[in-house]
């Protein structure tokens, strides 16, 4: 990502639910990519530019969103549901959003891999990706507004320091 002057700088493993929603402002540059391309290329051939971006969103996405969700599946919610609250419910329904991501990710990827290497789509496949691209749009819209307004507050509320850096020194690991 390019640095913006005057932005705030992403969070460290010592903050890792800050770590957590500097992710979401990735999720939310790449999946705009995906989105903003299908819609501007309609059924034309991709440009260089177009191509090279939507390789990288597509990279981002098997990399980077694939250790998002272990680290919420795998480090944060395991410790929420050990502790009495009120983001369990929440917890239940955002790894659900995770599956079906996952299912919309690898239909995205394909027709765009497709897409790249053939110069064109299929008028069905194009509309599958416009639909299948807002589809994913709207999940994440949803699930990152969830995850920021009651998962993550109520996590740094809750969880100790010494819980929390735990939690750092396991995303730490997933990036070795």
């Amino acid at each position: 990502m390019a640095i913006q002057i005057g932005a705030k700088p992403d969070s460290g493993f010592d903050d890792p639910i800050g770590m957590l929603a500097d992710c979401h402002r990735r999720v939310e540059s790449f999946l705009g990519i995906l989105c903003v391309v299908v819609e501007r290329a309609q059924n034309g051939e991709l440009t260089d530019e177009e191509k090279n971006a939507v390789q990288s969103a597509l990279h981002y996405f098997q990399q980077g969103g694939q250790r998002h969700t272990a680290d919420e599946e795998e480090s944060l919610f395991p410790r929420l549901r050990g502790i009495s609250n009120p983001a369990i419910e929440a917890i239940v329904g955002l790894q659900s959003d995770h599956r079906r991501a996952n299912r919309l990710h690898d239909s995205i990827e394909r027709l765009y891999l497709t897409w790249i290497s053939s110069g064109k789509l299929a008028p069905e496949e194009q509309d599958q990706l416009v639909s299948q691209a807002g589809q994913l749009r709207d999940i994440y819209s949803a699930h990152i507004k969830v995850e920021e307004t009651v998962v993550f507050p109520y996590a740094a509320m809750a969880l100790d320091s010494e819980v929390i850096a735990k939690i750092g020194t396991e995303f730490k690991m997933r990036r070795k």
